[in-house]
């Protein structure tokens, strides 16, 4: 018979020499499944459904030969002919958040996002840089402000539907695809040769995790570069990177937990919740089902101590133990070092290697970089809700002075140590406190660096980086005046003539590269003076902090317990005595 009631209390109480007899704080769960019911294990399977009824392949209007991807979309419209304006209502489409929808309760304005509002600590900014920037849009032609959103041609079937593997945008192509042999990245001899659109038209179908990594694994730049648990590595996952994706398991797709309405992908968008007010609903229906209850349940766990956590702690705290588990992710890059030439006047590029993979540490287009590699997370109170520094925002909320703080010290040689003597802005911040009851213990990856701001405004600016020479870019001049100038002149946005660089940080939550149970993080990872939450604060936490009140109560309640036995004991063991002492006998005189 188990007492896990009992289990908890002596946890609670702090007996540690009572953890030896019988495990009482040790988890019985099922290493295995990770849930603690055949109903709950059975939420957890994934729908299948059923193969497409139409064969494209057949189709006559997909016959001919497509020169351009827009010809591919007029194709698709000729039957799916409500597509192209549902798209429209996206932020995939407007790269806007939508405004706050008629069923939720605060609202939060006018809609925001990276197409005219976000600034980050990576490529900075869309304005003026849009032929890069939106390789990742899924239209076509957003070369600059003048782009039409309302041109149904425009928005980019294949990027989404490709199941052939072989569809993808140029780089530079303001989301276009190749139409003829380029060579990328220049100098470098590598062509793309085009694309057979016609093909990839006749072999479309419902989006895969290579069709969403094509822009989300390669966010920031590169591989990795943003998100510390999106990278190409989940494309194929083994169950321990990823126990959802495993090819050989459950092998989810994106859209299993980001379910789709009318183009609509369910998820984050800046200050709009992934979740709202912990509303679980069964899987099966198609709203907030971007949350782990959703499936598991709020008592996933048969350890009833393990489910006395849920209310407080994420379920990606204990089940992500580190993030970049197999590739790494980008932790520092500092603009101010950028410029820097060969002996030749040449752009430079250096590298290093990381537990022997090959990162660029150097490159004169964007300064110096700092990688991670299978690293613990960091780990905030967070209830949702994000708060952004938008473009234009004066930068005077800073962290205040103090001891330098190192990045990379695990990770890579040589570390760069963080001058908090220097102003640090928080460009955007994760709401929450132990005290707001709908917040949780969550993992972050936070990225920090260096950037341009104006110094007089002390607003953070948009350089122009991308362009010809000639243009203001800095990738092709050189000139951090030049571009600035030129990128808050086309944002329509005031600017001193005054910059400087200011550190900078941005928080990115963890909700991929879910381990399997047997992988999540121990006890003693966390409830230990130098554990993952030593930083953590303004809570109590058993096993991590001391108060003298517990501590003492912890005490006197276990000297209570050992002399109850011990006087127990001793009475016992008297009255044995005396059971056993022989009776004397009358003699007769």
């Amino acid at each position: 018979m188990r007492y896990p009631k009992l289990r908890s209390w002596v946890c609670l109480l702090g007996f540690g020499p009572l953890w030896l007899i019988g495990g009482a704080c040790s988890s019985d769960s099922n290493p295995s499944s990770g849930v603690s019911d055949p109903e709950q294990q059975s939420r957890i399977q994934p729908r299948r459904t059923s193969s497409s009824t139409a064969d494209h392949d057949v189709f006559e209007i997909l016959q001919e030969q497509f020169s351009t991807g827009p010809d591919v979309t007029r194709a698709c419209l000729s039957c799916h002919t409500n597509a192209a304006q549902q798209v429209m209502q996206t932020s995939h489409w407007t790269w806007l958040c939508p405004e706050i929808r008629a069923q939720r309760e605060a609202a939060v304005g006018e809609p925001v996002g990276k197409g005219q509002h976000i600034i980050n600590n990576f490529c900075i900014a869309l304005a003026s840089n849009e032929p890069r920037c939106t390789s990742c849009h899924a239209g076509y032609g957003w070369e600059d402000r003048a782009f039409d959103f309302e041109d149904e041609t425009q928005v980019d079937c294949l990027v989404c539907h490709d199941n052939t593997g072989e569809y993808r945008k140029f780089p530079t192509g303001a989301g276009h695809p190749n139409y003829e042999p380029r060579e990328w990245p220049a100098g470098s001899g590598n062509v793309w040769e085009p694309l057979d659109l016609s093909h990839i038209a006749r072999n479309v179908g419902k989006p895969t995790r290579e069709n969403c990594g094509a822009c989300h694994f390669w966010g920031g730049g590169g591989e990795g570069v943003k998100h510390g648990d999106l990278d190409a590595t989940l494309i194929a996952p083994g169950r321990e990177l990823d126990v959802h994706m495993d090819t050989h398991g459950l092998d989810f797709r994106c859209t299993e937990c980001h379910t789709t309405i009318d183009h609509l992908v369910a998820g984050r968008c800046f200050t709009i919740p992934a979740v709202e007010r912990r509303e679980y609903v069964i899987r099966g229906l198609e709203t907030n089902l971007l949350a782990c209850e959703s499936c598991h349940g709020e008592s996933p766990h048969l350890a009833s101590k393990l489910n006395d956590h849920t209310d407080k702690v994420a379920c990606q705290a204990c089940h992500i133990p580190t993030m970049a588990r197999e590739r790494p992710t980008k932790v520092w890059w500092d603009w101010s070092t950028a410029g820097e030439m060969s002996s030749s006047g040449a752009p430079i590029v250096r590298g290093d290697s990381l537990e022997g993979l090959n990162v660029t540490t150097y490159d004169s287009r964007k300064g110096e970089f700092i990688w991670a590699l299978n690293a613990n997370p960091q780990y905030v109170w967070f209830n949702g809700n994000v708060e952004h520094t938008f473009i234009g925002d004066p930068v005077d909320d800073v962290t205040p002075a103090g001891e330098e703080e190192c990045i990379g010290c695990e990770s890579q040689s040589p570390p760069h140590r963080l001058d908090l003597a220097r102003p640090l802005v928080s460009i955007n911040k994760l709401v929450g406190s132990y005290d707001d009851p709908t917040s949780r213990i969550w993992p972050v990856k936070i990225h920090r660096g260096r950037q341009p701001y104006d110094s007089v405004s002390n607003a953070l600016v948009i350089p122009k980086l991308f362009g010809p020479r000639g243009s203001g870019a800095y990738w092709a001049d050189y000139d951090w005046e030049t571009a600035i100038r030129v990128g808050m002149e086309y944002s329509e946005l005031e600017y001193s003539g005054a910059f400087d660089f200011i550190q900078t940080e941005m928080f990115w939550p963890l909700s991929h590269m879910v381990a399997p149970a047997e992988n999540a993080i121990g006890c003693a990872e966390c409830h230990t003076a130098e554990g993952r939450l030593a930083e953590l604060a303004g809570f109590y936490m058993p096993g991590r902090d001391r108060s003298p009140l517990v501590d003492g109560f912890g005490f006197f309640v276990l000297a209570a317990v050992l002399l109850g036995v011990g006087a127990h004991g001793g009475i016992r063991y008297v009255g044995a005595k005396r059971q056993t002492r022989p009776k004397r006998t009358g003699v007769e005189s």
